[in-house]
């Protein structure tokens, strides 16, 4: 018997301060059975990023042929892809032909690293790729948010994102590795 996901819900409000953008997104989250928590939470994460009226969940885990993450124009161009993690290059490559923009989140330290070592030569191809890294600190702590039924309240400023709830908040600064996406 296969295993099911299990299902978060998440009204997650958004200021950005930045891209002039604000709004309060019902978010119901399908964590993949073999999905950690910690990365269910790095999907909000970014959707609190990136947030648009557009933006959506893929089937994630589930699929190769879609991203964790991505916004589509109302003709079903990809306007921008969002993966996670430390990609095959095929995956890459495939990525960033199919959409406008593609944007790489790494966030497992040492394991990122020895990924983005490896594979920067190619990365650099990419014109329409940003290569992102999430500092550990903010990886370590981002758990302590989940709940089966979250309010999460994001504020976006100068590029720094405070994600909490009710009793703490917790700060990101993406560092960008690489930017060939220049917009």
């Amino acid at each position: 018997m296969a295993l099911k996901a299990t299902i978060y819900k998440a009204e997650l409000t958004v200021s950005d301060m930045d891209r002039h953008h604000y709004g309060t997104y019902p978010l119901t989250i399908a964590q993949h059975p073999s999905e950690t928590l910690l990365r269910m939470m790095i999907r909000i994460t970014l959707f609190a990023l990136y947030a648009d009226e557009q933006l959506e969940f893929t089937k994630g885990l589930s699929s190769d042929e879609e991203p964790d993450l991505w916004q589509r124009s109302y003709n079903d161009d990809i306007k921008l892809w969002i993966d996670i993690g430390q990609p095959e290059e095929k995956r890459l490559r495939k990525a960033c032909h199919r959409a406008e923009k593609v944007h790489l989140v790494g966030y497992i330290g040492n394991a990122f690293d020895v990924w983005w070592k490896q594979n920067e030569t190619k990365c650099r191809q990419y014109d329409n790729l940003r290569v992102i890294r999430i500092s550990e600190d903010f990886v370590s702590q981002v758990e302590s948010l989940a709940s089966r039924t979250m309010r999460l309240q994001a504020t976006i400023q100068d590029g720094t994102l405070w994600l909490g709830d009710d009793t703490h908040s917790i700060e990101l600064t993406p560092e960008v590795l690489w930017d060939g996406d220049k917009s």
